[in-house]
């Protein structure tokens, strides 16, 4: 079986789209996966599973809007996809000195050249691939920065202890 970390969109945003990690372990458990784990409350979830990729996805946010009522987006990465997301990180300097301002979007699809990305200010803007590295100066709250593109954002100590969370589960 794989080792899986499931982020998921928009969730437990003041009164929206709310979830308990106990439910998000519950539904995780209930669909057959093995060693289900959460991260915080922001919708962080790690599991071994047979199902990859994209039916993993749909699977979940079915599953998710069926069980719990919550109609949300999945973003799935195997463990060793989570691994490239760390060490092909372009801000290096930024992860070592100011990690709460570097965050990683996880998006569903490899990001277009054609993506629009509007009111920069000094933020700085680096996809690659499925994933958009985003250095905020200012912090994020601050920011006018939009994205088109279908994604969830953690921060770099998030994408770190979800990488040791997911090799604790090998």
């Amino acid at each position: 079986m794989t080792v899986h970390i499931a982020l998921l969109r928009a969730v437990n945003l003041v009164k929206h789209n709310r979830v308990a990690m106990t439910e998000l372990r519950a539904l995780a458990a209930g669909l057959g996966f093995t060693d289900v784990q959460t991260l915080l409350q922001s919708g962080n979830l790690v599991f071994r599973s047979e199902v990859t990729g994209a039916e993993l996805e749909s699977l979940l946010e079915a599953e998710a809007r069926k069980r719990l009522g919550l109609d949300t987006d999945f973003m799935v990465r195997t463990a060793k996809q989570w691994n490239a997301i760390a060490a092909g990180n372009p801000f290096p300097a930024e992860a070592k000195n100011d990690p709460g301002h570097l965050l990683v979007m996880v998006c569903k699809d490899v990001v277009a050249k054609e993506t629009k990305i509007t009111g920069a200010r000094r933020e700085i803007v680096r996809p690659k691939g499925r994933e958009i590295y985003i250095y905020y100066p200012d912090g994020a709250g601050a920011s006018r920065l939009k994205i088109s593109v279908c994604g969830t954002a953690r921060n770099w100590n998030t994408v770190l202890k979800l990488a040791v969370l997911a090799g604790a589960s090998k």
